[in-house]
């Protein structure tokens, strides 16, 4: 979808202000939604594209005003109502008013901790041969979803090229929307500066993304 969150060569945000020093959680309320994002994740409730799609949806001024962790817990929390699992009335109150809904995956115990925390893997079998070899010129394609998707405005329409195969892999564009994996290609594709922003553009900048086959045509 075309929001906020999807910044990426646009002015007037300023450059990025690394923070020295900058702690993983500036305050235990953070580690807890991540925990809790995982958790429920790793659960069933939700897949990771999904949780983003959410995020993803919060209002522009509340998006923008928000912490990195404020924006997860906001996602989660209106993801969490959508779904079923949570009432408005029932974070209003701060406790549960009803019996809890049923988690695809049970329960999780101290020993299932690790394997929930991390990240799992999301390469698939190959249901088709790669339409693109490394050095072909293509053309993101110029998309406008309603929904999530992983190719950034700023290349849309442009012509690049492709740099690396990373194989096939689950493709967020139906798994937000929990339409299922449907695994697609998936290329790091190269474009240069001036293709992106004219002829105005450093000449030495080049910008790489990591672009699924759906996004793609041959230049």
């Amino acid at each position: 979808m075309n929001g906020v969150h999807d910044m990426g060569g646009m002015d007037g945000f300023g450059k990025v202000e690394p923070e020295p020093n900058e702690p993983m959680f500036h305050a235990d309320w953070e580690a807890r939604v991540l925990a809790m994002v995982r958790a429920m994740g790793a659960a069933g409730a939700f897949n990771i594209d999904t949780s983003r799609f959410y995020r993803e949806t919060l209002p522009p001024d509340v998006y923008l005003a928000s912490s990195y962790y404020k924006k997860w817990f906001l996602g989660l929390e209106e993801m969490l109502i959508e779904k079923g699992y949570l009432t408005r009335e029932e974070v209003a109150a701060g406790h549960a008013m009803q019996p809890a809904r049923a988690l695809k995956h049970g329960k999780f115990d101290l020993a299932n901790v690790e394997r929930i925390m991390v990240r799992g893997k999301f390469d698939r079998p190959a249901p088709a041969p790669a339409k693109f070899n490394i050095g072909d010129r293509v053309r993101a394609k110029n998309i406008h979803p309603a929904t999530h998707t992983r190719l950034p405005r700023y290349v849309r329409g442009h012509v690049g090229v492709v740099e690396l195969n990373h194989g096939c892999h689950v493709f967020p564009d139906t798994a937000a929307m929990e339409r299922g994996e449907n695994p697609q290609w998936l290329y790091t594709v190269v474009f240069e500066g001036r293709e992106l922003w004219g002829p105005d553009a450093d000449p030495t900048t080049k910008v790489s993304i990591d672009a699924f086959e759906p996004y793609l045509d041959p230049a």
